[in-house]
């Protein structure tokens, strides 16, 4: 099979499916872009990791990769290999005593392990060929962010000239929202924060 390295360009909210979030994937050696539609919480536990935020107590993928850990084994790989009926398949490839498994997986779920591990993310060649699409040549990595957000109303000229207390104000709401748990509240308080800082992941 053949396959392509990608990375995590965004994540945003998509007001259009329902409350679920939309994150794009970025061809680390190319310039194609594969959006895929994850939940609120699968959105949430990926955007904690990549910020830096440790919950009081672990997720649901935190627990996953501690037993994955304990169990004495690696992350090799998370691809994603199929798409039927509009719905992505993956695999997350693992090794452990010398020997390679491969577990059936959510994308969601994969790459959530994925960037608790440092494990690599491809996507098959097939898949990229059939969802992916390639920016304009004038699109900067920025514009296509801003992009994603569009529904939301945002714009390069709103996220500037932000007084910094109502940064700080929504920096210390973060924080008690995630000692409460309340991860749901976390998030948003999140996204308010990445308007205000240009932010997209």
């Amino acid at each position: 099979m053949q396959k392509v390295q990608v990375e995590i360009l965004g994540l945003s909210a998509s007001p259009s499916a329902g409350g679920a979030y939309a994150l794009l994937l970025k061809e680390v050696f190319g310039v194609r872009r594969l959006p895929i539609i994850i939940g609120q919480f699968e959105a949430q536990s990926i955007a904690l990791e990549i910020e830096g935020i440790k919950p009081p107590r672990p997720l649901t993928h935190d627990l996953l990769k501690n037993l994955i850990d304990n169990l004495g084994a690696t992350i090799v790989e998370i691809i994603i290999d199929e798409l039927k009926e509009n719905t992505f398949y993956a695999k997350i490839k693992l090794e452990i005593s010398s020997m390679t498994n491969e577990i059936d997986s959510r994308p969601s779920d994969a790459i959530a392990l994925a960037v608790r591990s440092g494990a690599p993310l491809y996507v098959s060649e097939e898949v990229m060929k059939i969802a992916s699409f390639v920016p304009s040549s004038e699109d900067s990595d920025e514009e296509i962010e801003d992009d994603i957000h569009k529904s939301e109303g945002e714009s390069k000229g709103t996220r500037k000239n932000i007084p910094e207390t109502k940064l700080a104000q929504l920096q210390n709401l973060l924080r008690e929202a995630i000692e409460k748990e309340d991860y749901e509240r976390a998030a948003k308080l999140r996204d308010e924060i990445n308007k205000l800082t240009g932010n997209s992941n």
